[in-house]
């Protein structure tokens, strides 16, 4: 599913216009980057928490030129969804 199909299901199930769900989308995006950027967890309840998540520096290699180099400590964003998410993936998906 991609953001558009997102908007597209958005405005079918509830009447708003494709261009408000947009706008609304995409602030929704900014508004979790600028708080992840500037160290804030952000918690949505009944959905899961993204979170900031720190890389241990560590020795990596460079495969072409056989050498190793070290991975500074850095730190990324991580997403843990909230257990009724899990739950209803897990009963839910059927792998064939």
């Amino acid at each position: 599913m991609t953001k558009s199909d997102i908007i597209n299901e958005i405005h079918e199930t509830v009447g708003i216009e494709r261009l408000a769900v947009q706008v609304i989308l995409e602030e929704l995006m900014q508004t979790i980057k600028t708080n992840m950027s500037e160290g804030e967890n952000v918690y949505l309840r009944g959905f899961g928490t993204f979170y900031i998540k720190k890389r241990n520096t560590k020795i990596g290699r460079n495969i072409t030129q056989n050498t190793a180099l070290v991975v500074p400590e850095h730190f990324i964003p991580a997403f843990k969804p909230c257990k009724e998410f899990k739950e209803k993936v897990k009963d839910a998906v059927v792998v064939e």
